[in-house]
């Protein structure tokens, strides 16, 4: 009986795992503009015109992302925790949830309109293994956040916190670039089971441009 129990048990675990990843998430270019009723001007006047939009099994809408037309960044050398070239408070795009989702702490995300703001994960005893870059984006709601400069860290954090109805921001974790896939791809890492948005947007530093990409964890959460 218990070896029967234990067999059934395995099984149900493994039916679990395969209707999680079972989901199938696409992107696609979305040829649209940010909605600019719930941004500001000035944020919309930084935006690239065209955008990136997430979907489930084909359909159904996730959320969608515009980036900004250039990001302003200094000389960077990328190192073994900290990848991107932004700075804490950088104004990285806009993204808008068709419906309810969550964040990379599994805190949940209301339909609507949010900016995304760059933030780097402080070097404390409360964040040690919860991962192992500390490049995120912080999400603002849009209807505060109106002007592009960057807040201070604590407007920043107090503001992203009001997203997500807690103590902490509401976030979304930036990966290292893997693999040679294009912009506009999704990729999954299977053993932590997330879903990982290409995106491409340019840099400017000096009078130097350059495309730039990044690879963003638009669903799954950090282990516990």
């Amino acid at each position: 009986m218990m070896f029967r129990t234990l067999t059934l048990s395995l099984i149900l675990a493994g039916w679990l795992a395969v209707s999680v990843l079972g989901d199938e998430y696409q992107v696609e270019a979305l040829r649209e503009p940010a909605p600019a009723d719930e941004i500001s001007a000035e944020i919309a006047a930084t935006l690239a015109p065209t955008g990136a939009r997430l979907l489930r099994d084909s359909s159904r809408e996730v959320c969608d992302i515009w980036l900004c037309k250039t990001w302003e960044v200094a000389k960077f050398e990328p190192g073994r925790d900290l990848l991107y070239p932004f700075q804490p408070g950088q104004l990285i795009g806009v993204v808008r949830y068709a419906r309810r989702g969550s964040d990379f702490r599994d805190q949940d995300i209301g339909k609507g309109v949010y900016t995304l703001r760059y933030a780097q994960q402080p070097v404390d005893g409360a964040h040690v293994g919860t991962s192992i870059t500390r490049d995120f984006l912080l999400l603002l709601p849009a209807e505060s956040d109106q002007d592009p400069a960057p807040p201070d860290y604590r407007q920043l954090t107090e503001s992203s916190a009001e997203v997500a109805g807690s103590s902490h921001p509401a976030l979304l974790s930036l990966q290292k670039v893997e693999g040679d896939g294009g912009p506009l791809t999704v990729r999954v890492d299977e053993e932590k089971e997330w879903w990982i948005v290409r995106l491409q947007g340019k840099v400017q530093s000096g009078q130097t441009t350059r495309d730039l990409k990044l690879d963003l964890v638009v669903i799954g959460q950090a282990a516990e």
